[in-house]
């Protein structure tokens, strides 16, 4: 290829060099005519065509643009891919009857790297097929009775040191805890209640190196069931987190119940990164796959959560329309969040 494009490019020199060497011999005519005793003739020098004269130019630049282009080509690696990783929750399985073991090694095919809320029992044949537990559950809460229910807290704070526990053994990541129903409580009450029990708790997540995530939901949509849930607005979650002001204290941020209930998606990650441990996609409106037919850009929320060094899991918690392959859906939505 060197050689060709060298001469290419001589040929191109040969050229331009032909032409001058024309013109310089009708001027060295020209002079010598001066010099003769007889009258001076006039000397008509060949006309040099201006399209002539600008290809002959123009064509060893072509040739070094083209060969610089294709040589800087061949050199700069295409973008990295991957930066994300991704994990499934059950719902996207919604209609299939694969068995677990068969769920994961499709999961591990298509580039997932982990799954949200498998049993402890479950883990050995994630790891087996080269998956991650990202998300288990194991604090005593549930959407109904949640870290706002101060007469439970001693029971949260027993469960959620066994789950750290069981976490820290099987190599997850976060543990996830709802703050649960408000039933007449206010707001402000309850972000007390929720910062107090995650004060005793927080030291033993700390000493463990696992995340202790509270989820917001939204409380719009009644077809979900979570009207009464008092973490509905991300700033409530946010405010708790920076109130207990533990490194291992954050929230799991589902981008399906944000957009409902705050939108602004984008800006709320840039400016939040570092209290999310943890993200849930799914298409708004419908909670399906996260494609062209819901009104959020996934592949550019994906580029900004790459872009910001987020290194936890995000994970897909959408339900596959009706009549949809989960299969292919799988691979289509992983590809969306593939960046």
């Amino acid at each position: 290829m060197l050689f060709e494009d060298c001469e290419i490019r001589c040929h191109a020199l040969v050229q331009i060099l032909t032409v001058h060497r024309r013109h310089c011999a009708a001027v060295g005519r020209w002079a010598a005519a001066l010099e003769d005793s007889e009258p001076p003739r006039m000397i008509i020098l060949p006309p040099m065509e201006r399209r002539t004269f600008l290809a002959g130019m123009a064509a060893p630049l072509v040739t070094l643009s083209t060969g610089v282009a294709g040589q800087l080509a061949a050199q700069t690696p295409a973008a990295p891919r991957g930066r994300i990783k991704q994990s499934v929750m059950a719902s996207v399985w919604t209609g299939s009857t694969t068995s677990f073991e068969d769920r994961c090694k499709i999961l591990a095919r298509i580039g997932f790297k982990g799954v949200d809320l498998p049993t402890e029992k479950q883990v050995p044949i994630l790891t087996q097929n080269g998956l991650a537990p990202a998300l288990m559950t194991g604090t005593g809460t549930s959407f109904q009775n949640g870290l706002i229910r101060k007469e439970i807290h001693d029971q949260i704070e027993q469960a959620t040191r066994a789950g750290i526990d069981v976490c820290a053994k099987v190599g997850c990541p976060t543990l996830i805890a709802m703050p649960g129903e408000r039933r007449g409580m206010s707001r402000e009450e309850g972000a007390d209640n929720a910062v107090a029990i995650l004060n005793r708790v927080k030291g033993y997540a700390e000493e463990k190196g696992i995340n202790l995530c509270m989820e917001v939901t939204n409380s719009k949509v009644a077809a979900d069931q979570r009207t009464d849930q008092v973490f509905d607005r991300t700033a409530w979650g946010l405010d708790v987190c920076k109130r207990v002001n533990s490194p291992r204290v954050k929230i799991l941020y589902d981008i399906y119940h944000a957009q409902i209930m705050d939108g602004d998606i984008t800006r709320t990650l840039r400016e939040n990164i570092g209290h999310i441990a943890h993200i849930h996609v799914a298409g708004v409106p419908s909670r399906q796959e996260i494609d062209e037919k819901q009104e959020l850009n996934f592949r550019f929320i994906a580029s900004t959560i790459a872009d910001l060094g987020y290194t936890g899991f995000v994970a897909h918690e959408w339900r596959p329309a009706m009549g949809n392959d989960p299969v292919k859906s799988l691979e289509r939505c992983f590809e969306i969040m593939n960046v």
